[in-house]
């Protein structure tokens, strides 16, 4: 089913931030296969694939936010946009940090358990009734399935993916902090840290209707995201003293 532009509600509503979620995807589709191309040429461990992996994600669900406040409401667009952004959101992004920081095998049984969660509330997503009832014509909210199960299982997921990414990049950056040949990589794990936080902040605003403000973070967010991660692959400087090997040191 679809809500056209022209629906109640809906007339007139287009504005200048109703096209941010497309900048946001525009980002994502430049990040994310820099990212991938990296892995591909130094294949240094699968970390890299999940963040080409969640960029694209994540660019995935701001295109869908976008389609639906320009075009107007659709079931799928809806279903893809809450199984990319609202479950996928940060995931993917987090588990490439957990296998950069964490031993192998921790990290493999951390992705059985996440794919296991995953799994469970992609299937609640497509197979949801829709409550048409509780639709908005320009924005998207979980509200309008009638099971409860992916709602449920969402901020979980999502509160696991905030506290390894926001986390590790923090830990990293603490840990580099006094490393004269490392300072590139605390400043990017700062910049990591500060984007990943900003779109949770955003999704707070929006639930209370403050829609403009997610997607303001959601693009200030992966930008600060994508200068970190740059900041992170300069080579060390040269003739600095090592300051042994700290987490995130393989971070490009």
């Amino acid at each position: 089913m679809i809500l056209p532009v022209n629906a109640p509600g809906l007339a007139g509503a287009r504005s200048l931030v109703d096209f941010v979620p497309l900048a946001t995807t525009v980002v994502a589709a430049f990040f994310a296969p820099a990212v991938f191309l990296r892995w591909k040429k130094r294949r240094s461990g699968p970390h890299l694939l999940w963040w080409s992996f969640g960029i694209a994600l994540f660019g995935v669900g701001t295109l869908a936010e976008s389609s639906t406040t320009v075009f107007g409401w659709n079931e799928w667009v809806f279903r893809l946009w809450y199984i990319s952004g609202a479950i996928l959101g940060g995931a993917p992004l987090a588990q490439g940090t957990v296998y950069l920081m964490a031993a192998r095998r921790t990290a493999d049984r951390l992705t059985a358990l996440l794919l296991s969660a995953v799994a469970v509330a992609v299937a609640f997503v497509i197979l949801s009734p829709i409550d048409y009832r509780v639709v908005e014509p320009h924005r998207l909210t979980g509200s309008v399935m009638t099971w409860p199960g992916a709602r449920i299982l969402a901020p979980f997921i999502n509160v696991y993916a905030a506290v390894v990414l926001i986390g590790g990049a923090a830990v990293s950056a603490w840990r580099f902090r006094s490393d004269p040949g490392a300072r590139h990589r605390f400043v990017g794990n700062v910049f990591i840290a500060v984007g990943a936080l900003l779109p949770g902040v955003g999704g707070t605003a929006a639930r209370f209707g403050h829609v403009a403000v997610l997607y303001l973070t959601e693009l200030v967010g992966l930008v600060l995201i994508w200068v970190g991660y740059r900041y992170t692959v300069r080579p060390r400087a040269s003739g600095a003293p090592t300051v042994g090997r700290r987490i995130g040191s393989e971070g490009g």
